[in-house]
């Protein structure tokens, strides 16, 4: 009975080592810092914001998709419930997580990354190009392949459901999606990039090359994000 015990406790304390060994091993990306102060207007990228369907090929920086995230969902001044964030969401619930498809990003492998709004930070998911995958999952739409970098929302339901119930995930995270998508538009237009709201896609494959599971976490969005064709033409 006692060899049983330390058999018991050795095991649990392997477990927990290989755990911590896991968890070091995951390489943090920090971001650079987002800035709050832009040259463009509101009303101005407002104005000016179309859907573009054409990128150059051209690399996007680290600091224009940290500029992008942030403008997805990162933390802004303090409010009364918390750390308020970069858009509105019901009950400050906020039910959205972001991820980075990235393929032509410098200083930045290609690879599926999540973005943590916390710290402004990317945890990695999967390494590699899966541009041409997302691409496929999203009907063939070539516009993903082209661009740098896409990012790509999804909700998970049991945060909003157990605030709101049905309602909640009828139409606050469809709310919540919109809000994010266009700060994420508005935020492109402004630094002279160019998004395009895709919402064409099987949930499933979308899913796989995200690495998540579909019953607990569900694809909302995907913006690729790149330099607009013209723009590159006439550079």
């Amino acid at each position: 009975m006692c060899k049983l015990k330390v058999v018991f406790i050795l095991t649990v304390v392997l477990l927990l080592c290989a755990s911590m060994e896991s968890r070091a091993a995951i390489r943090i990306i920090k971001l650079p810092e987002p800035e709050t102060r832009g040259r463009v207007s509101v009303e101005e990228a407002i104005y000016k914001r179309r859907s573009v369907r054409s990128f150059a090929d051209a690399p996007l920086s680290l600091k224009e998709v940290s500029q992008l995230l942030w403008a997805a969902g990162g933390k802004t001044v303090d409010g009364i419930t918390g750390p308020t964030r970069a858009y509105p969401s019901a009950g400050a619930v906020y039910p959205l997580e972001v991820y980075l498809v990235a393929g032509n990003v410098t200083g930045l492998d290609p690879g599926v990354y999540r973005y943590n709004w916390k710290d402004n930070s990317l945890i990695p998911v999967r390494e590699g190009d899966f541009r041409a995958d997302l691409s496929m999952a999203s009907l063939g739409q070539r516009m993903i392949t082209q661009a740098p970098a896409t990012l790509v929302v999804t909700m998970i339901p049991a945060k909003i459901v157990g605030r709101y119930g049905k309602r909640g995930l009828e139409k606050y995270t469809s709310m919540d999606a919109g809000h994010l998508g266009q700060n994420v538009h508005l935020q492109a237009g402004g630094m002279g990039l160019g998004t395009v709201m895709v919402g064409a896609f099987r949930d499933h494959e979308v899913s796989e090359v995200l690495g998540i599971k579909t019953r607990e976490e569900v694809p909302l969005y995907i913006m690729p994000v790149g330099r607009p064709f013209e723009q590159a033409e006439g550079a």
